[in-house]
């Protein structure tokens, strides 16, 4: 059955064309939350445990997560059950520029703020205060690169490389590669991870977790998809990520009606339930605090910086490394390995001291969750 096919009719009549979108963002928000808290994804984790020699199974449960998202998203391509042309990804103007200063920049935010936006959001609904305060700043710092004071600065470190052409913004297409090459791609990608998964001994929960994770990235891409094709207003067709999402929804907390409603709107209370129901059930609700000043800079300048890096490289660790990842966006392949790069650098210069031998903390192992 094709997926745009699928019928929301009646979803739609019930809460108009916005509100069934926004329901599908906290149905699917809230699966991504329960799968990210009990399978501890966490894209920080995984470089910190790379950058310091260890392929362990924080890097496993990311590459779980981030193959299946592309093998479920491609094979839905490949299938024509999905069409992608029109996300924006694909179909408007990238900015390369903005991709690697913002994807540095974000991936130096998350090691100082110990997680990236997702996982502060996941945290942040078991009672982590910390995380919680990094949210509030980074949705704020966001919001100001979007529509506020950063913007022109966000707007002139994106003009500096821009890319318009559609073929060129397609990863695939650029390479010269057919459409039925995202499934192969993707299988070896879960090939990879399950290996790595196995090595490490995970535990049902995380395989589960970082699975369901991967899947709900599909699913957004097919839900949304299925709407645009029935709603009467325009629709995008998009999937998880948080650093827009984070933005708006803080305008509708502070000065209602904010932005209209939207799948996107819907994720970040979708993802905060999600991971506190989940939390709840595991007994592992906590309140934590600060440990000290020093601890409390480090999150915010952290918080800060992935604000700014994750609107100018036009997504966070999720939206731009996993959901834009999967369908091969050209943007999204340039950001993700910039973020790998600040967050080790970051990690090596901040936590471990180099050059001066000064460690924050000790090498070969991964830091705690915030």
């Amino acid at each position: 059955m094709d997926v745009a096919r699928l019928d929301l009719a009646w979803l739609i009549d019930w809460l108009g064309d916005g509100g069934a979108g926004a329901l599908g963002g906290v149905v699917l928000g809230m699966l991504f939350g329960a799968s990210a808290q009990r399978s501890g994804f966490c894209l920080r984790a995984a470089v910190v445990e790379v950058a310091r020699g260890s392929l362990g199974p924080k890097m496993a449960i990311w590459l779980l997560a981030f193959s299946a998202a592309v093998a479920l998203t491609q094979g839905l391509i490949a299938a024509d059950l999905l069409d992608v042309s029109e996300a924006r990804q694909l179909a408007t103007t990238g900015s390369l520029s903005g991709a690697i200063l913002g994807g540095l920049l974000f991936g130096a935010g998350m090691v100082l703020a110990r997680g990236c936006s997702s996982r502060m959001l996941v945290l942040s609904a078991t009672g982590n205060l910390r995380t919680l305060l990094s949210g509030l700043i980074f949705a704020v710092v966001a919001q100001a690169s979007l529509r506020g004071h950063l913007a022109p600065l966000r707007d002139s470190l994106a003009g500096m490389w821009t890319v318009s052409a559609r073929d060129t913004l397609d990863g695939l297409a650029l390479v010269g590669l057919g459409r039925h090459s995202g499934v192969v791609l993707g299988g070896l990608f879960m090939v990879g991870a399950v290996v790595v998964a196995a090595r490490n001994r995970l535990a049902l929960r995380a395989w589960v977790g970082a699975l369901g994770v991967g899947a709900t990235v599909a699913a957004g891409w097919a839900f949304t998809h299925a709407l645009s094709a029935q709603t009467f207003t325009v629709t995008r067709v998009e999937s998880m990520t948080f650093t827009g999402p984070s933005a708006n929804t803080l305008m509708l907390v502070l000065s209602p009606p904010g932005t209209p409603l939207d799948f996107a709107i819907g994720l970040v209370p979708g993802v905060f339930l999600g991971s506190f129901l989940s939390a709840a059930a595991a007994g592992e609700l906590k309140l934590q605090g600060f440990e000290g000043g020093h601890s409390m800079r480090r999150y915010i300048i952290g918080a800060a910086l992935m604000g700014f890096g994750g609107m100018l490289a036009g997504g966070c660790a999720v939206g731009a490394g996993v959901t834009g990842g999967a369908v091969f966006a050209l943007t999204a392949w340039t950001a993700l390995p910039a973020m790998w790069v600040g967050a080790a650098l970051t990690d090596l210069v901040v936590d471990r001291g180099w050059p001066l031998g000064v460690q924050g903390e000790t090498p070969g192992t991964v830091a705690p969750a915030p």
